[in-house]
């Protein structure tokens, strides 16, 4: 299957012509490219410029192998580069690089372009560029969402938050399980060290809201309880961004978690969303695209 092909089944299995344009990319891709007085029309693909999905840069059209990421952070781009063979394609959740507060260290970049260096190396080996945003978000099928669910073993029994041509948010029923033992399980499943926590502590959860997003917001957690979860997972709970935005969300959310019924954890942006990759995208690219695929997780996902 070449490029051509790879990139007219990818668009229909996501439906991303559906998606007139991504509601969140559509703000941030020009944004940080515009910063920086990059030619983003020129350079990338003329759809991806209006739709903000799909494919973003066109290599050659033989591709032997694909990549799976969630983010082109430097790392991941570099090793891209290095392990790639002309004409292969680098599948990606998001086209820009973002890291988030870590709970025991403050960060927070915000959402940075690829280095136009960088995307020069791309084009020079020829290689391609993929991705697929809210697409992901909303799929049932393989999608950030439903990954999560799969890795808890859970049930999908409800979905809300209506986001771009679906809704991105779902609500599923798992096996009982105590907060503590939640927590512990979350860390095994996103391989990170620790998560973010705001406590109740519950003896048994059996319905848990997911929300792979920016959930530090009280407004989202407040629906959340509304419709009978137990507990919340999000990227984070707390976000320590120093700007007076987010400090009065933080406060916020410090106010609701002393009077909340949910358990709230985050996992990080990064693996929360990287979870998909290897769980369910990698089968998809083997058995539908035929074609070797090779993991480029970040090494420090607690962003």
């Amino acid at each position: 299957m070449k490029l051509k092909e790879i990139t007219k089944t990818l668009d229909k299995f996501f439906q991303v012509n559906a998606l007139y344009e991504d509601p969140s990319m559509k703000n941030f891709v020009p944004m940080v490219y515009d910063s920086i007085g990059f030619d983003r029309k020129n350079f990338f693909e003329k759809d991806f410029c209006t739709k903000f999905n799909g494919l973003m840069i066109r290599g050659w059209e033989e591709v032997k192998t694909i990549f799976l990421s969630v983010f082109p952070s430097k790392e991941v781009l570099e090793n891209f580069i290095k392990k790639s063979q002309t004409g292969d394609l680098l599948f990606l959740h998001h086209p820009i690089f973002m890291s988030s507060w870590d709970p025991k260290w403050n960060v927070w970049t915000f959402f940075q372009p690829i280095k136009p260096e960088i995307l020069e190396k791309i084009k020079d080996k020829q290689l391609s560029i993929y991705t697929c945003h809210a697409p992901m978000d909303t799929n049932n099928t393989i999608g950030t969402g439903v990954a999560i669910i799969e890795a808890l073993w859970g049930k999908m029994i409800k979905e809300f938050f209506p986001f771009a041509n679906g809704f991105a948010w779902k609500i599923c029923e798992v096996a009982p399980i105590s907060t503590q033992e939640l927590i512990k399980k979350c860390e095994k499943i996103f391989r990170i060290p620790y998560c973010d926590i705001g406590w109740i502590n519950k003896k048994e959860i059996t319905k848990i809201g997911i929300v792979p997003w920016s959930g530090d917001n009280v407004a989202y957690m407040k629906e959340a309880e509304e419709l009978g979860v137990d507990c919340y997972i999000s990227w984070e709970i707390f976000n320590h961004v120093d700007t007076d935005r987010w400090r009065i969300k933080l406060q916020e959310v410090k106010e609701f978690e002393k009077t909340t019924t949910l358990s709230l954890i985050g996992v990080s942006h990064a693996a929360s969303e990287y979870l998909v990759m290897p769980l369910q995208m990698k089968k998809y690219v083997e058995n539908v695209l035929k074609k070797n695929v090779i993991l480029l997780p970040m090494s420090k996902r607690r962003i």
